[in-house]
């Protein structure tokens, strides 16, 4: 079991989900999974741009408006355009939260200021479409575009749950390593126990990456191999595992170790990933088994893998998928 003190990752998050009554309408939005169980693990970092920019509690709610060529921040009761002033607000706090070290960032859906995606936008007074971007979200995304965001919304789903999840952790990992400093050894050691995670998420990026440490010449720095790799790495963990993606891991990780199983071990743990790709068996029951495998046998290549313990186990979340 892992020590939820030792994995704190440090987390921004929009306020109303934490509970604080920041909304425009005086309430807020708290989320179970965020504050109860994944809280557990998370130190919070919450911003509410709105609120933070000084328009009160309870305040006029804002819309996206475009005017052709560049999208506003209108309140249409007043006819007040904050635009300029939360686009300002938002170049700073952006550099005030890069010296928080954070690992990862879960937004409010549909808000004009929060919204990753899908936020309506108006043209007038009727609504031109739903392919909006709140405008803080927007300037997360641009200063940080390798940070794993979320809206709360989509984390109701087990599968982006998990992905986000494993995203953070993944993110922090790797911002141990730089702590340390950089080395091609560390680097290649690095994607060595990530591998099979990368091949869960998409396997011929797990390839590239390998080839791109492999072709990198000796004169490269470590610094730039670092920001290289770690750019591809980032967009290889947003795609979304797969059940197909899974159980090509979990047929690989078996075949380092199945031939020293007796043979009723060896039809069992074939049959247990079998069942699990015709979807009749949660993901954590493989994994446990092979983990027990990999203990039991000391198939020392495995022991390391992050595949095999990407998360808190307390978080469940294995089991959901």
């Amino acid at each position: 079991m892992t020590d939820p003190d030792t994995t704190r990752v440090r987390i921004g998050i929009s306020s109303c989900l934490l509970g604080e009554k920041v909304r425009f309408d005086g309430g807020h939005k708290k989320d179970e999974f965020l504050t109860s169980h994944f809280g557990r693990y998370v130190e919070w970092v919450p911003v509410c741009p709105e609120f933070e920019i000084g328009l009160g509690v309870p305040r006029e709610s804002l819309r996206l408006v475009s005017d052709g060529k560049v999208t506003h921040l209108f309140a249409p009761r007043s006819g007040l355009d904050h635009t300029d002033r939360m686009n300002q607000w938002t170049r700073d706090q952006a550099e005030r939260l890069a010296a928080q070290g954070l690992c990862g960032y879960v937004l409010k859906r549909s808000s004009p200021s929060c919204g990753l995606e899908r936020v309506k936008v108006y043209k007038g007074t009727g609504l031109l479409n739903r392919d909006g971007r709140g405008l803080f979200a927007a300037g997360l995304v641009d200063r940080f575009p390798n940070l794993p965001m979320e809206e709360e919304g989509r984390l109701n789903d087990p599968r982006l749950r998990e992905n986000f999840v494993s995203q953070v952790f993944s993110y922090k990992r790797w911002m141990d390593l730089q702590e340390g400093g950089l080395s091609r050894a560390k680097i290649m050691q690095f994607h060595a126990r990530h591998k099979f995670l990368l091949m869960a998420h998409q396997q011929n990026g797990m390839r590239s990456l390998g080839n791109l440490i492999g072709k990198a010449g000796r004169g490269t720095s470590a610094k730039r191999l670092g920001a290289d790799y770690f750019d591809a790495f980032c967009e290889v963990m947003r795609h979304t595992p797969t059940r197909r993606n899974h159980t090509n891991v979990l047929q690989h990780l078996a075949g380092y170790f199945s031939e020293q199983l007796a043979s009723d071990d060896r039809a069992e743990l074939a049959d247990v990933i079998d069942r699990y790709r015709r979807d009749r068996l949660p993901l954590i029951v493989p994994v446990t088994l092979i983990r027990h495998y990999v203990r039991k046998l000391k198939v020392e290549y495995l022991e390391d893998q992050v595949y095999l313990d990407p998360h808190p186990d307390e978080l469940n979340l294995l089991n959901q998928l």
